[in-house]
């Protein structure tokens, strides 16, 4: 160039400023959670500090601090599109999205342009070139920013938020500020994600998020309903729903809540004779539909819920279903309605329409009430007798 400086960080400076610009504004849409929007204000700012500093001077130092901090900022962004980072609350897997996305590759931008810098730290652009280069940076840190301002994303108990850009941020297309987009389909090959959800603490979404991963870790342990038998696991007799559930009495009585490695019962998706793991159905024995300890354990993520309209009858290993109340109340012969149970909730390990959480058939994005009734938002009436 010109005057001598090296095109390469000069394009670098205005990227780690305009990754920095992005990050600023992200920690301002996070404040619901107090350490991740600090953590994000300070890397912002050692973003845009180091990225001035490399346009005033060239000195490896600085431009050593500029490739350090932006690699940092676009390996932890790259991180948290597979896992969370736990001892951060806030800071949890989720799919790209474009705000976010603008921010880690101008960071990466950075990173590169400094290492070119200092390999080669006579390298030149040519001036032309240069400039486009630095405007179209810092139209697209500005484009990040504004897709990030028209963004409502509802996020933990603190109401609607406009999120954009950094490591947690979300971008055009996602529709998560209300709460019509709970339940969303489930997935359990792709990260976690539970955020977005109105009404949803971090504590609840930490507690539901870990919920559905330890389930993930641990049930696959019950995938042979051959051996669950010894354990003490039977059947109810419901397979022509094509759905069939094992209960096991000890668990059901024993002091476990939410337990993967104790689950009171098992759903298997029914294919003839064969028998696919797909759910764990958790049970809070001696607990009513509102109590505290279930309502607040996820919030409206999770569908904690009774079935009252069975009907069951003796069966060779304990009680079988014989099938529902018909319209006027009442059982088919020789069964019983013993009303509403313990309350339960299901967490899905294989995929489902209406999210982790799903109660079965295609009703789970229903929320019981006090009087133990869901009111049903997702899904179908597929039959079999759930409520």
């Amino acid at each position: 160039m010109a005057n001598g400086r090296n095109g390469y960080l000069l394009l670098g400076g205005i990227a780690s400023v305009g990754a920095g610009a992005v990050h600023f504004m992200a920690a301002g849409m996070h404040t619901e959670h107090a350490t991740l929007a600090r953590l994000m204000v300070v890397l912002a700012a050692i973003q845009c500090a180091t990225g001035l500093a490399v346009l005033l001077s060239e000195r490896k130092v600085v431009v050593s601090s500029m490739l350090a901090v932006n690699a940092f900022a676009a390996a932890v962004w790259a991180f948290t599109r597979f896992a969370d980072v736990g001892w951060i609350a806030g800071l949890t897997a989720e799919s790209p999205q474009v705000a976010d996305t603008v921010c880690a590759v101008l960071g990466a931008l950075a990173a590169v342009a400094a290492g070119i810098g200092l390999l080669r730290p006579t390298a030149t652009l040519p001036p032309m070139r240069s400039g486009i280069a630095a405007a179209a940076v810092g139209v697209l840190a500005l484009a990040a920013m504004l897709n990030g301002v028209g963004h409502v994303h509802s996020h933990g108990d603190t109401g609607d938020h406009a999120h954009a850009g950094g490591d947690h941020a979300h971008g055009a297309g996602d529709d998560h500020g209300t709460e019509a987009n709970w339940p969303r389909p489930w997935d359990p090959t792709k990260p976690i994600d539970l955020s977005g959800v109105a009404g949803v603490t971090s504590d609840q979404q930490s507690r539901a998020t870990n919920l559905v991963r330890s389930t993930l870790d641990g049930l696959p342990a019950f995938s042979d309903v051959n051996t669950v038998g010894a354990l003490g696991f039977r059947s109810i007799g419901d397979a022509a729903t094509g759905y069939e559930h094992y209960i096991n009495m000890s668990y059901i009585r024993d002091n476990n809540f939410l337990d993967p490695a104790h689950p009171e019962s098992l759903v298997y998706r029914v294919d003839g004779t064969n028998r696919t793991l797909v759910s764990a159905m958790y049970i809070a024995n001696g607990k009513k539909i509102d109590d505290p300890g279930l309502v607040d354990f996820g919030g409206s993520l999770m569908q904690w819920h009774v079935h009252d309209n069975l009907c069951w009858k003796a069966g060779d290993n304990g009680p079988v279903v014989a099938g529902v109340l018909d319209a006027q109340g009442n059982c088919p012969p020789n069964s019983i309605n013993p009303g509403a149970g313990n309350p339960m909730v299901h967490v899905w390990i294989a995929p489902h329409q209406c999210g982790p959480f799903a109660a079965l058939e295609g009703h789970g994005a229903g929320q019981a009430s006090a009087d133990g009734r869901r009111t049903d938002t997702c899904g179908h009436d597929h039959g079999g007798g759930h409520k």
